[in-house]
């Protein structure tokens, strides 16, 4: 048997305050094949910002309802109120898993 889930691409979308984390708009990461973070070569995530976009993923990588929130609200803040670093969570493929492989 086997499940799809979404590809996810989290960019920064804009920073409305300063930057302390060195993170600037463009930056990125990919989660792809359910579970594996991919930032590109020489680049950084703030952790600060990735702890606060995690709890999301895993429902924006499955189809929701048409009414669910989360299918139509992409947008998730750092948690430093002077950063004020706003993400944006995208979905860019998707990928069959076979499910006799997942815990």
């Amino acid at each position: 048997m086997h499940t799809e889930l979404y590809d996810l691409r989290v960019t920064v979308d804009r920073v409305e305050g300063r930057s302390v984390c060195g993170m600037a708009v463009g930056d990125h990461f990919d989660l792809v094949d359910s579970s594996h973070l991919k930032i590109p070569a020489g680049k950084h995530f703030c952790v600060y910002a990735l702890q606060a976009v995690l709890p999301l993923l895993p429902a924006k990588q499955r189809d929701l309802p048409e009414g669910d929130w989360l299918e139509h609200d992409n947008l998730v803040a750092c948690p430093d109120p002077e950063e004020r670093l706003i993400m944006r969570i995208e979905r860019t493929g998707r990928c069959r898993l076979n499910t006799e492989d997942l815990t």
